[in-house]
């Protein structure tokens, strides 16, 4: 079992940047693959990024590409998600999910989800 709890949200400039946290408890978080997925008012969950157990190997979607970054510290039990030249289409609920298997295998289905946190970017 692992909690998620996610921190970082708030309202910004089309532009502009924001950091967000995602701490796990547990003491295994290592062995997590990690990621982001995020809901627009009035449109399906979408995938946002994913990371690998070690942080070495990281996938994207290709309308974050070149904008956002994912990273971990595992001695922190962190993940982050640091967005930048925000685009108000980036508005959304953000949420970070954990799941044990391989970063190959998990595909978009992850076991554990965080309550999400708002971004919101303005025109």
């Amino acid at each position: 079992q692992v909690q998620l709890v996610e921190s970082g949200g708030g309202l910004v400039q089309a532009g502009g940047s924001l950091r967000l946290s995602c701490a796990a408890s547990g003491r295994t978080f290592s062995s997590y693959t990690m990621g982001w997925f995020r809901q627009a008012p009035g449109k399906e969950r979408e995938f946002v990024a994913r990371i690998s157990r070690s942080g070495g190997i990281k996938f994207y979607a290709d309308s974050v590409k070149g904008r956002f970054t994912i990273s971990r510290d595992n001695a922190k039990n962190t993940v982050y998600l640091q967005m930048n030249s925000l685009k108000p289409e980036d508005t959304a609920v953000y949420y970070c999910v954990a799941d044990l298997r391989p970063l190959t295998k998990v595909g978009d289905s992850y076991d554990y989800w965080g309550q999400g946190t708002q971004v919101t970017v303005s025109s």
